[in-house]
């Protein structure tokens, strides 16, 4: 088996489409090449020996005949198929030796085994002892830009051995190089080809083609000749003689080294995880080669990212203020209006609450404080000054009920409110308006006609109940009823719910009571509760309806990434094509952009958490009346969106970049 077939082709054609018609380039090729042989094509430029070459290393397909490889027909075989010959079977030394720039020597070298799924301590293990077997123990850390030409090639010549390099697959592998140096890249594949390596040299050099034992000439798509070089000794009788694979394998472990791939461990979870590792860091250090496009990427997904969360904290923050206001007029209220609903015009009419129905609430299980209230509008006058004031008769449990608190004096007691007593409590505003220099406790007040004797301050109070700078009386509802108004009704019951108790079940409760004593429903509830999820309901619309006008700078910035994306895989249309030379699969490149733009769409949201963060810190200093509050979720839900987008918007550059032909890719400078 050591001289077995190898690669044999039959009646082989490629034709190209060239406008209406098609041109073929190789014309009917039969061919075969046999384990250990060294094969030199020759021919002039537009001769075919490329054409053959590609087809011969799987990276072009034949339009027709039969090509071989160890007995396999690669007509049939998919993408990934053909891309494992590339990597696990055939090793590639190109003129232009292909190395990727922002990856130093070693890493080069390694790329083959990262597609094959070799773990990474035995592939540095190997690159390293490839590249100190060639002379480049030294450079093993250094860039393609701080090698000379000769010392590239020989990095290329370690990245075809990564494998194993069974059939080793030259271009024109001096055509770059000085004597000197293609001497050296010469000489090095003959000491391959004497270890065990088929070499299959393509080249238009005389010299080169000397170096082979078996020399093909092709013209005009078309093989010339076959010939034998007998200066050259057979490496097959050489091999047989001297049992040269074994000898080799013995004397030096590294360049005769068998494949180093592990089938069953490049199967594993863990291979799979070293290769999306290995993508990661591919896509990072090519963000990292350009910093400036990925800045200006990202500038669109930041920017959409800002908008969404400042937009959401900003109405989180006023919704949160203003729950915090009802909450301030007294928590889990519940009261209870005469009429059908809130706007009836009926409801003045509508007599039926009276003190009798405030008592039965009174008695309730779920009845922390209860109290009536009667409201109306009163002209307050002190001397000469005067002012239009809101005035209202309640129950001593307001004050309970809406959390006020007193700043001076008492509230009035149960004697006053029965006997009607012509007293009050009045707010700050009231305070600060008519007694600016002098304590009010004790002094008459005038309301409407009524004369009032002023037993407490309220201390100031953010409470609806206060509206404004408007002076506010509290009065006994019984005296405001007879004194003032002369009704037997009241406007309204307010009820403060007792902590543990459900404002729902408090709410049938009401209702069954007053049901039951006024025989019909000429009242309708109105809670705190429900007043708070009413907010937050036009919160949350308003904040999506913002919100929705955010996205559209989030589209805006997908759209940019995928233009970007675009471009980047135009600029790197040679990096892919030597990543599919060298055995790269489609999702290998799929998997290697995709991450690249989820990646930078993840920063980019990161990023504009962060500045909408730092802005909103700037704006509550500086307005103080504005306040954002951050939400946890929503900063999840803005970078899963961000990657969400990288994902949606990623993916046709992505695919585009995996479906590129490799011929065409590998040309582009």
């Amino acid at each position: 088996m050591q001289h077995e077939v190898l690669l044999e082709l039959k009646d082989v054609r490629r034709s190209y489409n060239s406008g209406a018609s098609a041109v073929e380039v190789l014309h009917g090729i039969n061919l075969t090449v046999r384990r250990g042989e060294m094969v030199a094509i020759i021919g002039p430029s537009g001769s075919g020996k490329s054409t053959l070459m590609n087809i011969i290393g799987c990276l072009d397909n034949p339009s027709s005949g039969s090509y071989q490889v160890m007995g396999q027909d690669t007509l049939h075989m998919t993408p990934d198929e053909l891309a494992a010959l590339r990597r696990d079977f055939f090793g590639f030394i190109f003129q232009r030796y292909h190395l990727l720039g922002h990856l130093c020597a070693r890493e080069n070298v390694q790329v083959p085994a990262v597609y094959a799924g070799v773990r990474k301590s035995k592939r540095d293990r190997r690159a390293c002892e490839l590249l100190a077997r060639l002379g480049l123990e030294e450079r093993v850390d250094y860039r393609p830009a701080q090698l000379s030409g000769g010392q590239q090639q020989r990095v290329s010549i370690a990245r075809a051995l990564m494998n194993g390099g069974q059939i080793i697959l030259a271009d024109e592998p001096t055509g770059a190089l000085d004597t000197k140096s293609g001497q050296d890249v010469m000489r090095t594949l003959q000491e391959l080809n004497a270890q065990g390596h088929t070499i299959i040299i393509v080249t238009h050099d005389p010299r080169i083609a000397a170096c082979a034992h078996r020399v093909i000439a092709i013209e005009d798509g078309y093989i010339k000749s076959d010939t034998i070089n007998d200066k050259v000794a057979d490496p097959l009788a050489l091999q047989d003689e001297h049992a040269a694979a074994d000898k080799v394998l013995a004397e030096d472990k590294v360049l005769s080294e068998q494949p180093v791939i592990n089938n069953q461990w490049a199967k594993t979870w863990s291979s799979h995880l070293d290769r999306f590792k290995e993508a990661f860091v591919m896509a990072y250090r090519a963000m990292l080669s350009n910093r400036m496009r990925t800045m200006l990427t990202m500038l669109g997904i930041i920017i959409g990212i800002m908008a969404v969360v400042s937009v959401v904290a900003l109405a989180r923050g006023a919704s949160e203020r203003i729950i915090s206001n009802i909450a301030s007029m007294g928590t889990n209220t519940i009261t209870v209006y005469p009429g059908e609903r809130m706007g009836d015009v009926r409801s003045g009419r509508v007599r039926s609450l009276t003190a009798r129905d405030l008592v039965a609430l009174q008695g309730q299980p779920f009845a922390d404080s209860v109290s009536a209230s009667v409201q109306t509008s009163a002209l307050l006058r002190r001397g000469a000054e005067e002012s239009n004031a809101t005035v209202q008769g309640v129950s001593l449990d307001l004050f309970r009920v809406y959390g006020l608190l007193l700043k001076s004096g008492r509230i009035f007691s149960q004697g006053e409110l029965d006997s009607k007593a012509q007293v009050c409590v009045i707010d700050d505003n009231t305070a600060t308006l008519f007694f600016p220099t002098e304590d009010p406790l004790g002094k008459t007040i005038i309301v409407g006609n009524v004369g009032l004797r002023i037993i407490g301050v309220l201390a100031p109070s953010d409470s609806f109940v206060i509206r404004g700078e408007q002076p506010t009386i509290f009065m006994p509802y019984t005296a405001v009823m007879t004194r003032l108004l002369n009704q037997n009704y009241l406007s309204s019951i307010v009820l403060r719910i007792k902590d543990g108790f459900s404002t729902p079940v408090a709410e049938s409760s009401i209702k069954h009571i007053l049901l039951s004593r006024h025989g019909r429903e000429d009242f309708f509830l109105q809670s705190s509760d429900t007043i708070m999820k009413s907010i937050e309901e036009a919160t949350m619309t308003f904040t999506l309806m913002i919100s929705a006008i955010a996205v559209i700078s989030l589209v805006v910035g997908g759209i940019g990434v995928m233009n970007i994306m675009l471009v980047s895989v135009t600029e790197r249309t040679r990096e892919i094509g030597i990543r599919m030379a060298v055995g790269a699969r489609q999702s290998d490149i799929l998997s290697q952009f995709l991450i690249e733009a989820v990646m930078v769409c993840m920063l980019g949201g990161l990023m504009g958490v962060l500045f909408s963060y730092l802005v909103g810190q700037l704006i509550m200093h500086f307005w103080p009346s504005i306040v954002l509050s951050y939400s946890v979720d929503s900063i999840i839900a803005a970078v899963l969106t961000s990657s969400a987008i990288g994902i949606a918007f990623g993916f046709m550059p992505a695919r585009s970049a995996s479906r590129l032909n490799p011929i065409e890719a590998l040309s582009r400078e």
